[in-house]
């Protein structure tokens, strides 16, 4: 039997981890749906935009991005002389994994005129088929940059896409993808939170179902749930999101209390990466995420379209 205290603790994980980025020039971006522990280790936390910000800024050598594979797709379409790594390709991505290149092209023939607005949470083949990508912040400034009166195709999250529908009135031509884990997020199981916490605000992520959005005070992507409860007088605060948010939430206001709209509606993609994950990634410079040059050109122009837009 090996005796405990021969273990590496996690402290010196994390230790480890920080004295590897420095040695390799190495930026470690988390997705708030991370666990505590890469999100404490991590330089920066935010949510896909971002992300996608801070990874097209960023003059780092070696890009780690502990999230799902498309967001670190996206980090490697907009950076290809960087170095991107994923600390396990298992985080893959449900909602992006529910469309293909080919289903976007013959929604395209089916609708010749129609601009392809392309949520990021999609593989950089989808991108590649699409006219400009949006995030959950951006996605109503993308719609209506489009001019009034031509048609749009929003892949592939039908309630992000009928979320935007209501808060622009444009119509939207919408595909049948959704996120498995904010789809779980139940109606009654957030009624219930209310009952048992009548003052409480409710801040829900627009990819959950639209009973569950009609409950919320404020609709809001990830960063838009932590600035709103940084400002919110409520010191309780319901939260219809991945269960990740709440331990950047917590941080930031650790004068709030924070319930979870679905205690056990957390992403077992985003789950995967732990420290010890992180640590070997950096040791050993894996898993390399390379994007295929014609598909890269084609992705980066819908990205960097989303991008300036501010």
């Amino acid at each position: 039997m090996i005796a405990s205290a021969s273990l590496p603790t996690r402290g010196t994980i994390a230790e480890r981890i920080v004295r590897l980025k420095k040695e390799r020039n190495a930026i470690l971006l988390a997705h708030n749906y991370q666990v505590g522990d890469i999100q404490d280790v991590a330089d920066f936390v935010g949510d896909s935009l971002e992300l996608a910000q801070v990874a097209g800024k960023t003059d780092a050598a070696v890009i780690v991005f502990c999230g799902v594979h498309f967001m670190a797709e996206t980090a490697a379409v907009l950076c290809p002389r960087q170095i991107v790594l994923m600390p396990d390709l298992a985080a893959g991505c449900g909602m992006s994994e529910m469309i293909t290149a080919e289903e976007v092209r013959r929604l395209k023939n089916a609708h010749p005129d129609a601009a392809v607005v392309c949520y990021v949470n999609s593989s950089a083949a989808v991108k590649a088929e699409s006219d400009i990508c949006c995030t959950s912040s951006n996605a109503a400034r993308v719609v209506q940059s489009i001019p009034e009166g031509r048609e749009i195709i929003f892949i592939p999250d039908q309630f992000l896409g009928a979320h935007v529908m209501r808060e622009t009135g444009r119509p939207l031509i919408l595909f049948n993808g959704y996120c498995p884990t904010h789809f779980r997020i139940m109606a009654s199981e957030l009624a219930e939170a209310k009952l048992a916490y009548p003052n409480a605000m409710v801040l829900a992520h627009p990819e959950c179902t639209p009973d569950v959005n009609a409950m919320a005070d404020h609709v809001v992507s990830t960063s838009g749930i932590s600035r709103e409860a940084k400002v919110a007088d409520q010191t309780h605060l319901i939260v219809a999101t991945e269960t990740g948010m709440l331990h950047r939430l917590a941080k930031e206001n650790p004068d709030k209390t924070f319930i979870p709209a679905c205690s056990s509606c957390d992403c077992k993609h985003m789950k995967v990466n732990r420290l010890e994950s992180l640590l070997w990634s950096l040791e050993d410079m894996q898993y390399e995420v390379v994007v295929e040059e014609a598909v890269r050109q084609k992705a980066k122009q819908a990205i960097e379209a989303m991008l300036a837009l501010g």
